[in-house]
C-alpha cells in the first residue's frame, strides 16, 4: 500500500545528506542558542519583532531590531564578520526570515533561530521583559 508519505520516494541518501547539512548553515535551534548564551555567545541574537512585543517578553540577551529597521547604517555598530541570529514569534511568523534576508542582503552572516519565542517557551526557557520604548 502506498501512502501520501511514500508516493514520492525519499531522495537518494547523498542528496538528503547535502540538503540537511545545508540547513545547518542557515538555521540553529532554541536549545543551541540557550546553551551558547550561557557560555558567552559568539553571535548577536536579534529579536525582529516590534518594540512593544519585545518589551512584553524576549529571549534574554537579545537586542531588538525590527526587520524593517535592519539597514546598512545600523550595521556600523558591529564588525563585518559578526554573526547575527534572528528570531520572531514562532513558526507561524516569517519575521525571522525577513530579518535574515535583510542581513544577507547587507552581506552579513546570519542564521535563523528555528521556533522563535514559541520554540523557546516549548523548551522551558524563560523570557525577559522590559519597559516599552
Amino acid at each position: 500500500m502506498t501512502t501520501s508519505v511514500t508516493a514520492i520516494p525519499p531522495a537518494p541518501s547523498e542528496l538528503a545528506r547535502q540538503h540537511f547539512a545545508a540547513e545547518f548553515t542557515s538555521e540553529t535551534d532554541c536549545w543551541d542558542v540557550h546553551e551558547a548564551l550561557g557560555k558567552g555567545a559568539d553571535f548577536v541574537l536579534v529579536d525582529v519583532r516590534s518594540p512593544a512585543m519585545f518589551a512584553k517578553g524576549h529571549v534574554p540577551g537579545a537586542i531588538n531590531l525590527p526587520h524593517g529597521k535592519i539597514v546598512r547604517s545600523k550595521m556600523v555598530e558591529w564588525p563585518d564578520d559578526t554573526i547575527f541570529v534572528t528570531y520572531c514569534a514562532g513558526p507561524h511568523c516569517n519575521g525571522a526570515a525577513r530579518g535574515a534576508l535583510r542581513f544577507a542582503e547587507l552581506g552579513r552572516p546570519v542564521k535563523i533561530m528555528a521556533g522563535g519565542i514559541t520554540g523557546w517557551l516549548d523548551e522551558g526557557f524563560a523570557l525577559a521583559a522590559s519597559k516599552t520604548a
